[in-house]
């Protein structure tokens, strides 16, 4: 069996809510090491090599490292070591950096992680008028596409499309007030919309 071994940096805690999805939900996935660094460092960090004390080693890196100077540099290290970095909501050129970890599209070099986690991807069941199955292909590291589907099973498709953007929504962990300046929404309405798309395919699927 393929594993993949992954490597997390977080402030405070912050990965928390994704770090619990990726365990209960992936398969083959390793998370070997856990970096919590301080969660509320200075705005501007002079030398953010002082904060990376310990070399890291995997096959891919996660990280939900908020402060810009820590980032970069986190950044600049994944470059070195030639491991494929993700840093949803952050702006890198080296970095995989969707919007929401709902929004990551299908990348080779990332590879069980990618095939497992993203840009959510349904199977439904569907008898008489009614859904009576789900199953995921692919989904949120945050758990939210599995977790949606107890709230489905029993509506009708067009029912389910109807709600299931907004119950996504409640059970996404990603920080409301994150918007992107360029389209004007927010990080829970791009997790809903990606759900609801991903329910509307796989609708049309059969």
């Amino acid at each position: 069996m393929r594993t993949q071994e992954i490597i997390v940096f977080q402030q405070g805690g912050s990965g928390e809510a994704k770090i619990s999805g990726i365990r209960q939900y992936g398969s083959g996935l390793f998370i070997g090491r856990i970096f919590d660094l301080p969660g509320n460092p200075p705005d501007f960090i002079d030398d953010p090599a002082e904060y990376f004390t310990e070399d890291f080693s995997g096959d891919l890196v996660i990280s939900f490292i908020r402060q810009p100077d820590l980032f970069d540099h986190l950044a600049r290290l994944c470059q070195e070591k030639k491991i494929p970095l993700i840093a949803s909501g952050r702006k890198n050129a080296t970095a995989f950096t969707p919007f929401t970890c709902c929004s990551l599209g299908r990348h080779a070099d990332l590879g069980l992680y990618g095939e497992q986690f993203g840009m959510p991807e349904y199977e439904v069941t569907i008898e008489g008028d009614k859904i009576r199955g789900m199953a995921v292909r692919r989904g949120a590291s945050c758990g939210a596409t599995w977790e949606v589907i107890d709230r489905l099973i029993g509506l009708s498709p067009r029912e389910a499309l109807a709600s299931i953007a907004r119950e996504a929504q409640y059970l996404c962990s990603a920080d409301p007030s994150n918007f992107d300046p360029i389209t004007g929404k927010s990080a829970l309405h791009v997790a809903g919309n990606v759900h609801a798309k991903a329910l509307e395919r796989a609708i049309k699927q059969g």
